[in-house]
């Protein structure tokens, strides 16, 4: 059971993690930016899931409960924003996704640097947020499912993404109408139920990469057919291909 803790102050920081590590269940009275130089990490909170891999960062609102765990060793930065802030770095009332280019990714990495001097930090962060409200956000993100019948099916198709459902056969499983289960996830997700798998899949298919799985393993295990299908969808979601991707995740020079 992990534990509970309110930690009101969001630190701006960088730390070194080793993959498994988790950091339990907290929240801030501040905004925070998340984001891995190396490695990926998955973000757990009670609107969904998300993952960060060095080419994307996390943006996490106020009084936002959220866990942590790392895939892969990671270096792990942090950058505290305060709530009340006139002018917000980003208007998002849930986490959000947001694409990190050559220069986010310098600024974060500088701006968490123990070494800095106040005025450096004040003039790096500046360049920082306006650079921030420029960039666009990424969905790479898995919702919670409250319809208990809809979780009931969701945890099914986790549980073996090798193995291809239909939505008629998990409508069976779940005793619902095939139209019902459709509409419950249109309606809770704003996906099909392809869309829905297509993401966990990619979702999966991230966390395996970043734990140094081949392509061709990852490929099966998330489902597809071929290492190629895999290569061909990772590429239009992701915008490179997973041997990249793998790549990257263990040394950022890569990407």
């Amino acid at each position: 059971m992990s534990e509970i803790r309110h930690q009101p102050v969001a630190p701006t920081s960088t730390q070194s993690r080793a993959g498994g590590d988790v950091i339990d269940r907290h929240r801030h009275d501040d905004h925070q930016l998340i984001y891995v130089s190396s490695g990926v990490l998955a973000i757990r909170t009670e609107h969904g899931s998300w993952i960060a891999p060095n080419d994307r960062a996390l943006w996490i609102p106020a009084h936002t409960w959220h866990e942590h765990r790392f895939y892969g060793r990671s270096r792990f930065h942090t950058v505290g924003f305060p709530a009340g802030d006139p002018k917000p770095v980003l208007d998002a009332r849930t986490p959000a996704v947001v694409a990190v280019d050559a220069l986010v990714r310098e600024l974060l990495i500088a701006l968490t640097s123990p070494d800095l001097t106040r005025t450096e930090t004040r003039h790096i962060e500046a360049v920082l947020r306006d650079r921030l409200r420029r960039v666009a956000e990424q969905p790479i993100m898995l919702p919670v499912p409250r319809d208990r019948r809809l979780a009931q099916v969701c945890r099914l198709v986790e549980a073996d993404l090798s193995r291809p459902y239909t939505l008629a056969e998990l409508a069976r499983h779940a005793h619902v109408g095939e139209r019902t289960l459709s509409r419950l996830f249109r309606g809770e997700f704003r996906m099909t139920y392809p869309q829905w798998r297509t993401r966990v899949r990619l979702f999966h298919a991230m966390v395996l990469l970043a734990e140094d799985a081949t392509v061709t393993d990852t490929a099966h295990a998330c489902g597809w057919a071929s290492a190629s299908a895999f290569v061909d969808i990772f590429a239009q979601a992701m915008g490179t291909t997973p041997g990249t991707y793998r790549a990257g995740v263990h040394d950022p020079r890569e990407r």
